[in-house]
């Protein structure tokens, strides 16, 4: 079914269907909740304004996951240019009130350093871990994504694992 960027119809179909991949895709590459609405909305905003026609619904988010995952993308190199802000969103614990202390100190200082490891990856290996670890996109869908062959994806998948095993062990990090 062609789906029209500019119609209002089409647009809230998409929007309900391809808002929570988004959010996902944005909060997993930028770690901050009010960003990843923000670049969300404004991938919306550019969908819209388009005006394009899409010939499938997936058509549709595949576009709009590149435009999100660009928006991120860029609005985390500017962060880093302007502030050491970025280290400061990475590390913030998520707190678990049913652990105990021990176990809770070993877990937020485990997602730190795997997010902090994710976040040294060079971006094509770290753009794949995010669209398959945290946005739930399968090999296909993140080739369609960043327009590269799936052999090719499941290259940097294994490349990017690699390099993070790598970091981790240096690190003697206890990953569960």
């Amino acid at each position: 079914m062609e789906i029209k960027s500019g119609d209002e119809l089409a647009f809230r179909r998409v929007y309900q269907e391809v808002f929570p991949t988004l959010m996902r895709v944005a909060y997993h590459v930028t770690y901050n909740k009010d960003v990843a609405e923000d670049i969300c909305q404004d991938a919306f905003i550019r969908f819209y304004d388009k005006d394009m026609v899409f010939p499938t619904m997936e058509d549709a988010k595949f576009w709009l996951i590149r435009v999100t995952k660009n928006l991120a993308i860029n609005h985390v190199k500017r962060k880093m240019r302007e502030t050491a802000s970025l280290e400061k969103v990475m590390k913030n614990p998520q707190i678990n009130p049913f652990k105990d202390g021990q176990t809770e100190f070993i877990l937020q200082e485990s997602s730190a350093a795997v997010r902090k490891a994710v976040g040294d990856l060079p971006e094509i290996y770290r753009t794949v871990i995010v669209l398959r670890e945290y946005a739930g996109l399968n090999y296909g869908e993140i080739a369609k994504v960043l327009k590269i062959s799936e052999s090719n994806v499941k290259v940097r998948m294994h490349r990017a694992r690699k390099e993070l095993g790598a970091m981790l062990d240096r690190e003697e990090v206890n990953v569960p």
